[in-house]
């Protein structure tokens, strides 16, 4: 299947961020959300990230312009019947997620690959959601879309050979190094990253050193470009915990449990850049 028409469900910061990249590859976007003032935010986001990589030389104006004319706003479901692949991007809910897969599997095209954004719900229980088993994916892009080159494709037990291809296709066109994995909760990266952010906050809550000596010694001593607790504070809290909550029931291993410390930032709303305060206040 060629795909030209790309759809997204969610203009938050990531379905912006899929926007923005499917925009600048020469794709056509249809970008989704409950309101106009939410597509347009996410719009206007999209236009500043392109602002600072005109200052860096790294794309024109002209470049700029056409990119944003091809990202189509909108608050209409109706729109996706244009898309070759619709990209679900909505918040890390999985009552949420399923309630959008049934709207877009009973308005698409049968052909129409649909894929989740999702970081740790299941790819396989997803697909038998819909109609379309077969044409379901996971595509797990990494925040901020625009900088970070991985693309997670996630097979589910009933992920077709020519989904899989269609999909690895096209993220490569996106400029992204797509890497395949089967479906277990987390799949490869967060299932190694979710955890260690959740150990850094038991240290933090241990009061073994500061925030700031913490992300340091990751920083110096593992060679990672942001420290565990600054990471969390750009992923947001509450997405950290849910998937440290996802592990739990799915692993039914204590070594998943959620530091109560993470437990508690959230429960007071500091979720981190998202709310201006997380372990540090921005």
């Amino acid at each position: 299947m060629s795909i030209q028409t790309v759809g997204i469900i969610g203009a938050g910061t990531m379905g912006n961020g899929i926007a923005q990249v499917c925009a600048q590859a020469g794709l056509d976007v249809v970008m989704v959300d409950i309101s106009e003032a939410a597509v347009q935010k996410g719009l206007a986001t999209v236009a500043g990230s392109f602002d600072r990589l005109i200052k860096k030389d790294k794309l024109t104006a002209e470049q700029k312009a056409a990119a944003l004319a091809r990202i189509k706003p909108s608050t209409s479901y109706d729109d996706l019947k244009a898309a070759q692949l619709v990209i679900e991007a909505a918040t890390e809910n999985e009552a949420l997620k399923i309630k959008i897969l049934a709207q877009l599997d009973a308005l698409l095209a049968p052909e129409v690959i649909i894929a989740t954004n999702t970081s740790s719900i299941s790819i396989t229980q997803l697909a038998a959601k819909t109609q379309r088993a077969d044409r379901f994916i996971g595509m797990h892009f990494f925040n901020p879309v625009p900088m970070m080159a991985l693309v997670e494709i996630i097979r589910g037990l009933q992920t077709s050979d020519a989904t899989h291809a269609a999909v690895h296709e096209l993220s490569t066109r996106l400029g992204k190094t797509p890497i395949t994995v089967k479906n277990a909760p987390g799949f490869v990266v967060n299932r190694i990253l979710v955890p260690m952010i959740n150990e850094a906050f038991f240290v933090l809550a241990e009061g073994l050193a500061s925030p700031e000596d913490i992300d340091a010694g990751m920083k110096l001593g593992c060679n990672q470009p942001i420290g565990p607790l600054a990471l969390a504070d750009m992923i947001g809290l509450d997405v950290c915990l849910a998937v440290m909550n996802v592990y739990m029931q799915e692993f039914n291993d204590s070594k998943y449990r959620p530091c109560p410390l993470l437990k508690e930032y959230v429960a007071a709303g500091w979720l981190g850049r998202k709310t201006g305060r997380g372990v540090y206040s921005y």
